[in-house]
């Protein structure tokens, strides 16, 4: 199982960083690309959208790079925009313990 959660989360981080951006900055896991404004939307959508369908998970219970991968498996279900993907995971990890 747990050789299965790391190849599916090198997967995820090998496909994030195949995606063009925006920035010329490059994204990391953990890095914000976001402004406070977009972070403060990235919280209403992910309390809106996600929790629609589910208990919200508590932020800080994965790191950013198993955010990573729980991002790109659920963005599509909640029909976000990269743009709305990006402010909640920018939300996410931005949350501390």
């Amino acid at each position: 199982m747990k050789k299965l959660i790391a190849a599916a989360s090198f997967i995820a981080i090998l496909l994030v960083s195949c995606t063009p951006k925006a920035s010329t900055s490059p994204v990391t896991p953990g890095s914000s690309t976001s402004t406070a404004e977009q972070i403060a939307q990235g919280k209403t959508i992910f309390e809106n959208s996600c929790g629609r369908c589910h208990k919200l998970p508590d932020p800080t219970s994965h790191n950013p790079v198993q955010w990573v991968g729980i991002m790109n498996s659920m963005a599509p279900k909640a029909k976000l925009t990269d743009e709305q993907h990006q402010w909640v995971y920018d939300y996410i990890v931005s949350v501390k313990k």
